[in-house]
Protein backbone atom coordinates (compact mmCIF):
# COMPACT_ATOMS: atom_id res chain seq x y z
CA UNK A 1 0.00 0.00 0.00
CA UNK A 2 1.56 3.19 -0.85
CA UNK A 3 2.08 5.41 2.15
CA UNK A 4 4.61 8.39 3.32
CA UNK A 5 5.45 8.27 7.14
CA UNK A 6 5.40 12.02 8.13
CA UNK A 7 5.36 13.27 11.86
CA UNK A 8 2.05 13.48 12.77
CA UNK A 9 0.27 11.10 10.17
CA UNK A 10 1.07 8.22 7.44
CA UNK A 11 -0.11 9.98 4.42
CA UNK A 12 -2.12 7.11 1.78
CA UNK A 13 -1.68 8.19 -1.81
CA UNK A 14 -2.37 6.93 -4.85
CA UNK A 15 -0.15 6.81 -8.26
CA UNK A 16 -1.08 6.25 -11.66
CA UNK A 17 -0.14 6.93 -14.83
CA UNK A 18 2.53 7.97 -17.16
CA UNK A 19 4.04 11.52 -18.23
CA UNK A 20 4.52 14.81 -16.16
CA UNK A 21 3.35 14.67 -12.79
CA UNK A 22 -0.15 15.96 -11.72
CA UNK A 23 -0.87 15.96 -8.09
CA UNK A 24 -4.74 16.02 -7.29
CA UNK A 25 -6.52 17.48 -4.10
CA UNK A 26 -9.88 16.14 -3.26
CA UNK A 27 -12.27 18.24 -1.67
CA UNK A 28 -14.01 18.10 1.97
CA UNK A 29 -15.56 14.69 3.33
CA UNK A 30 -13.16 13.28 -0.26
CA UNK A 31 -10.11 11.49 -0.83
CA UNK A 32 -8.29 9.92 -3.80
CA UNK A 33 -11.23 7.88 -4.64
CA UNK A 34 -12.99 10.67 -5.52
CA UNK A 35 -11.06 11.59 -8.55
CA UNK A 36 -12.21 7.49 -9.78
CA UNK A 37 -14.52 8.75 -12.62
CA UNK A 38 -11.79 11.35 -14.39
CA UNK A 39 -8.49 9.59 -13.92
CA UNK A 40 -8.96 7.30 -16.82
CA UNK A 41 -9.52 10.68 -19.04
CA UNK A 42 -6.30 11.72 -18.14
CA UNK A 43 -3.66 8.89 -16.95
CA UNK A 44 -2.24 8.53 -20.24
CA UNK A 45 -0.99 11.97 -20.33
CA UNK A 46 0.33 12.43 -16.93
CA UNK A 47 1.70 10.74 -13.64
CA UNK A 48 -1.21 11.28 -11.53
CA UNK A 49 -0.53 11.32 -7.79
CA UNK A 50 -3.29 11.68 -5.61
CA UNK A 51 -2.95 11.68 -1.47
CA UNK A 52 -5.51 11.25 1.40
CA UNK A 53 -5.99 14.74 3.19
CA UNK A 54 -5.48 14.61 6.80
CA UNK A 55 -9.05 12.95 8.25
CA UNK A 56 -9.74 11.09 4.95
CA UNK A 57 -9.22 8.04 3.51
CA UNK A 58 -6.40 5.17 4.34
CA UNK A 59 -4.10 7.97 6.25
CA UNK A 60 -4.12 7.53 9.61
CA UNK A 61 -4.79 8.44 12.37
CA UNK A 62 -7.81 10.28 11.48
CA UNK A 63 -7.70 12.86 14.98
CA UNK A 64 -4.42 14.03 13.95
CA UNK A 65 -4.07 17.95 13.55
CA UNK A 66 -5.93 18.52 10.80
CA UNK A 67 -5.14 22.82 9.85
CA UNK A 68 -5.60 23.01 6.37
CA UNK A 69 -1.80 24.45 6.17
CA UNK A 70 -0.77 20.60 7.10
CA UNK A 71 -2.51 18.95 4.17
CA UNK A 72 -0.60 21.55 2.31
CA UNK A 73 2.65 20.56 3.58
CA UNK A 74 1.81 17.03 3.34
CA UNK A 75 1.25 16.77 -0.41
CA UNK A 76 4.49 19.02 -0.63
CA UNK A 77 6.32 16.67 1.21
CA UNK A 78 4.80 13.46 -1.12
CA UNK A 79 5.88 15.28 -4.36
CA UNK A 80 9.40 15.96 -2.54
CA UNK A 81 9.46 12.21 -1.80
CA UNK A 82 8.73 10.96 -4.71
CA UNK A 83 11.18 12.78 -6.53
CA UNK A 84 9.07 15.39 -8.45
CA UNK A 85 11.24 18.47 -7.76
CA UNK A 86 8.64 20.23 -10.15
CA UNK A 87 4.83 19.19 -10.85
CA UNK A 88 1.28 20.43 -11.29
CA UNK A 89 -0.96 20.84 -8.86
CA UNK A 90 -4.88 21.04 -9.21
CA UNK A 91 -7.61 20.72 -6.71
CA UNK A 92 -11.45 20.73 -6.30
CA UNK A 93 -13.70 22.51 -3.61
CA UNK A 94 -10.97 22.83 -0.40
CA UNK A 95 -8.75 20.28 -2.49
CA UNK A 96 -8.41 23.63 -5.01
CA UNK A 97 -7.86 26.28 -1.86
CA UNK A 98 -4.76 23.76 -1.30
CA UNK A 99 -3.66 23.95 -4.77
CA UNK A 100 -3.31 27.90 -4.37
CA UNK A 101 -1.64 27.40 -1.02
CA UNK A 102 0.66 25.11 -2.81
CA UNK A 103 1.63 27.37 -5.58
CA UNK A 104 2.36 29.78 -3.08
CA UNK A 105 4.35 27.90 -0.84
CA UNK A 106 6.52 26.28 -3.11
CA UNK A 107 6.37 28.83 -6.30
CA UNK A 108 9.62 27.25 -7.80
CA UNK A 109 8.25 23.68 -7.82
CA UNK A 110 4.68 24.21 -8.92
CA UNK A 111 4.12 24.92 -13.15
CA UNK A 112 0.80 25.76 -12.91
CA UNK A 113 -2.60 25.45 -10.71
CA UNK A 114 -5.65 24.05 -12.14
CA UNK A 115 -8.77 25.19 -9.29
CA UNK A 116 -12.23 23.43 -9.76
CA UNK A 117 -14.93 24.53 -8.59
CA UNK A 118 -14.10 26.50 -5.37
CA UNK A 119 -13.58 30.00 -4.40
CA UNK A 120 -11.58 32.36 -1.77
CA UNK A 121 -14.72 32.53 -0.16
CA UNK A 122 -16.62 32.09 2.73
CA UNK A 123 -20.13 30.53 2.39
CA UNK A 124 -22.32 31.03 5.51
CA UNK A 125 -24.56 28.67 3.49
CA UNK A 126 -22.34 26.00 3.07
CA UNK A 127 -20.84 26.14 6.59
CA UNK A 128 -24.76 25.54 7.96
CA UNK A 129 -25.39 22.41 5.14
CA UNK A 130 -22.52 20.68 6.50
CA UNK A 131 -23.17 20.73 9.96
CA UNK A 132 -26.73 19.66 9.03
CA UNK A 133 -25.43 16.81 7.56
CA UNK A 134 -23.21 15.82 10.16
CA UNK A 135 -26.54 16.07 12.46
CA UNK A 136 -28.42 13.98 10.36
CA UNK A 137 -25.58 11.12 10.13
CA UNK A 138 -25.11 11.27 14.02
CA UNK A 139 -29.44 10.35 14.34
CA UNK A 140 -30.35 7.29 14.18
CA UNK A 141 -29.89 5.47 10.41
CA UNK A 142 -28.63 8.47 9.17
CA UNK A 143 -25.93 7.24 7.17
CA UNK A 144 -28.15 6.60 4.20
CA UNK A 145 -30.12 10.01 4.64
CA UNK A 146 -27.20 12.50 5.36
CA UNK A 147 -25.55 10.86 1.87
CA UNK A 148 -29.34 11.60 0.32
CA UNK A 149 -29.06 15.04 1.64
CA UNK A 150 -25.73 15.64 0.14
CA UNK A 151 -26.34 14.75 -3.50
CA UNK A 152 -28.59 17.67 -4.36
CA UNK A 153 -25.58 20.21 -3.20
CA UNK A 154 -23.14 18.08 -5.24
CA UNK A 155 -25.23 17.65 -8.51
CA UNK A 156 -26.47 19.25 -11.61
CA UNK A 157 -29.69 18.94 -12.93
CA UNK A 158 -29.24 15.91 -15.25
CA UNK A 159 -27.53 13.67 -12.52
CA UNK A 160 -31.62 13.56 -10.97
CA UNK A 161 -32.93 13.00 -14.33
CA UNK A 162 -32.32 9.10 -14.05
CA UNK A 163 -33.40 8.04 -10.19
CA UNK A 164 -30.76 4.82 -10.76
CA UNK A 165 -28.31 7.50 -10.49
CA UNK A 166 -29.23 8.85 -6.60
CA UNK A 167 -29.54 4.67 -5.92
CA UNK A 168 -25.98 3.63 -7.61
CA UNK A 169 -24.08 6.54 -5.86
CA UNK A 170 -25.55 5.50 -2.61
CA UNK A 171 -24.95 2.06 -2.77
CA UNK A 172 -21.10 2.70 -4.15
CA UNK A 173 -21.37 5.13 -0.96
CA UNK A 174 -21.99 3.13 1.89
CA UNK A 175 -20.07 0.25 0.21
CA UNK A 176 -17.01 2.02 0.27
CA UNK A 177 -14.45 1.00 2.66
CA UNK A 178 -12.69 3.61 3.60
CA UNK A 179 -15.34 6.30 3.87
CA UNK A 180 -14.59 9.11 6.43
CA UNK A 181 -16.08 8.38 9.81
CA UNK A 182 -18.67 11.11 11.17
CA UNK A 183 -15.94 12.11 13.57
CA UNK A 184 -13.52 12.29 11.45
CA UNK A 185 -15.84 14.42 9.38
CA UNK A 186 -16.74 16.75 12.42
CA UNK A 187 -12.37 16.92 12.79
CA UNK A 188 -12.61 18.16 8.87
CA UNK A 189 -15.15 20.71 9.22
CA UNK A 190 -13.42 21.89 12.32
CA UNK A 191 -10.33 22.65 10.23
CA UNK A 192 -12.08 24.10 7.09
CA UNK A 193 -14.22 26.57 9.41
CA UNK A 194 -10.68 27.81 11.29
CA UNK A 195 -8.94 28.23 7.25
CA UNK A 196 -7.56 30.93 7.06
CA UNK A 197 -5.83 31.11 3.35
CA UNK A 198 -2.01 32.48 3.20
CA UNK A 199 -2.10 32.62 -0.62
CA UNK A 200 -2.97 35.84 -1.98
CA UNK A 201 -4.80 35.92 -5.46
CA UNK A 202 -1.74 38.41 -6.62
CA UNK A 203 0.88 36.12 -5.52
CA UNK A 204 0.01 33.26 -7.53
CA UNK A 205 2.81 33.70 -9.99
CA UNK A 206 2.01 30.61 -11.92
CA UNK A 207 -0.89 29.98 -14.91
CA UNK A 208 -3.69 28.99 -12.92
CA UNK A 209 -6.68 27.12 -14.71
CA UNK A 210 -9.98 28.07 -12.69
CA UNK A 211 -13.38 26.00 -13.56
CA UNK A 212 -16.73 27.02 -12.23
CA UNK A 213 -19.78 24.65 -12.45
CA UNK A 214 -22.51 26.24 -13.42
CA UNK A 215 -25.19 24.94 -11.31
CA UNK A 216 -22.79 25.13 -7.91
CA UNK A 217 -24.74 25.25 -5.14
CA UNK A 218 -21.72 25.03 -2.49
CA UNK A 219 -19.93 27.78 -4.62
CA UNK A 220 -21.55 30.01 -6.79
CA UNK A 221 -19.36 30.84 -9.79
CA UNK A 222 -21.08 34.88 -9.40
CA UNK A 223 -19.56 34.67 -5.80
CA UNK A 224 -16.32 32.87 -6.49
CA UNK A 225 -14.76 34.68 -9.70
CA UNK A 226 -14.22 37.92 -7.63
CA UNK A 227 -12.31 36.20 -5.31
CA UNK A 228 -9.71 34.91 -8.39
CA UNK A 229 -8.98 38.22 -10.17
CA UNK A 230 -5.98 39.67 -8.65
CA UNK A 231 -4.11 36.15 -10.34
CA UNK A 232 -1.82 37.85 -12.86
CA UNK A 233 -1.86 35.09 -15.28
CA UNK A 234 -5.74 33.67 -14.95
CA UNK A 235 -7.29 31.36 -17.43
CA UNK A 236 -11.11 30.75 -16.67
CA UNK A 237 -14.06 28.87 -18.02
CA UNK A 238 -17.41 27.77 -16.81
CA UNK A 239 -18.89 24.25 -17.01
CA UNK A 240 -23.11 25.60 -17.12
CA UNK A 241 -24.26 22.02 -16.88
CA UNK A 242 -22.18 20.76 -14.01
CA UNK A 243 -23.13 20.89 -10.26
CA UNK A 244 -20.24 21.29 -7.56
CA UNK A 245 -18.78 17.46 -8.24
CA UNK A 246 -17.43 19.20 -11.25
CA UNK A 247 -15.52 16.21 -12.55
CA UNK A 248 -18.14 13.77 -11.82
CA UNK A 249 -20.99 15.53 -13.72
CA UNK A 250 -18.66 16.79 -16.34
CA UNK A 251 -15.19 14.72 -16.73
CA UNK A 252 -14.89 14.45 -19.69
CA UNK A 253 -15.07 18.83 -20.23
CA UNK A 254 -13.25 18.98 -17.28
CA UNK A 255 -10.72 16.50 -18.73
CA UNK A 256 -10.59 18.76 -21.87
CA UNK A 257 -10.14 22.08 -19.99
CA UNK A 258 -6.87 20.36 -17.97
CA UNK A 259 -5.08 18.98 -20.37
CA UNK A 260 -5.17 21.83 -22.97
CA UNK A 261 -4.18 24.26 -20.08
CA UNK A 262 -1.30 21.95 -18.95
CA UNK A 263 -0.17 21.14 -22.14
CA UNK A 264 0.21 25.38 -23.14
CA UNK A 265 2.43 25.02 -19.74
CA UNK A 266 4.82 22.65 -19.56
CA UNK A 267 6.90 22.03 -16.95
Amino acid sequence: MPELPLDEVTLHYEADGSGPPLLLLAGMLSDSAAWGAFLPLIKDHFTVIRPDNRTTGRTVPWDAPADCSLMAQDAVALMNHLGFDRFHVGGHSLGGLLSLEIAHMVPDQVASCAVLASGRIRVPRTAAVFEALLAVRRAPKGEELWLRALYPWLFGHTFFENPAHVETALEASLAYPHAQTADAMAHQLAAFGAFRPKAKPENITCPTLVLYAGQDLMVPPAAAQPSFSGIPNLTEATIEAAGHSIHWDAPQEVAAHLTKFLAANPI
